[in-house]
């Protein structure tokens, strides 16, 4: 179960984190709101969920557990803030929603993200390489990295992940963790980019 539960981590990551490009929101909802900030309720239990499985299936050492836990608390904290800056910014835009969202709300949230991944890099450790379809989820995941970063990550912070994750995917080439070389190489020049361009 534990390379099932690492496929659909990696799937929800790269489908929640890309709910901005729905069209107009989905529309006008409740008090000001759109539906897509009803819908992004959803983005942290997608991606902790399955992620929390993964651990437990690995087993994961205790020192990937506290990564995965203080990770969890920076993403839910940092996509709390997120959601409700980027809903008060739709219904009154103002320099401070703007700054609690796409600033001080993505800075934790890609935080979390980091540690996450890095506690599920643990569990990679001594894995074999991984079927064809894991390839692809690795890029997905990777690319999904590297657009969060432009559409408002820390960029500084988006490039030293995809760096180090594609580092730790180079010395671990043999085995499962061959994944964060194949998704995070593409990464890196699209946040790349962002450097150049911001």
């Amino acid at each position: 179960m534990y390379s099932r539960w690492l496929a659909v981590t990696a799937l929800s990551y790269a489908v929640v984190h890309h709910l901005g490009l729905l069209p107009e929101g989905l529309g006008d909802g409740p008090d000001q709101t759109r539906w897509a900030d009803w819908i992004d309720l959803l983005v942290p239990w997608a991606v902790l969920v399955p992620a929390a499985f993964t651990m437990r299936d690995a087993p994961a050492t205790q020192r990937a557990w506290l990564w995965f836990g203080a990770g969890s608390v920076l993403y839910l904290t940092g996509h709390g803030i997120h959601l409700a800056a980027n809903s008060i910014y739709n219904a009154h835009p103002s320099d401070t929603a703007h700054l609690w969202d796409e600033v001080v709300g993505h800075a934790i949230w890609y935080a979390g993200a980091a540690l996450i991944l890095a506690a599920l890099a643990l569990t990679m450790l001594g894995r074999p390489r991984p079927a064809p379809v894991g390839y692809l989820l690795a890029i997905a995941a990777g690319l999904t990295w590297a657009t969060n970063m432009l559409g408002g990550g820390p960029i500084v912070l988006g490039l030293v992940v995809a760096v180090a994750a594609c580092a730790f995917g180079w010395m671990r080439r043999a085995e499962l963790g061959v994944v964060l070389l194949v998704g995070f190489a593409p990464a890196v020049p699209v946040v790349l980019l962002g450097v150049y361009a911001g």
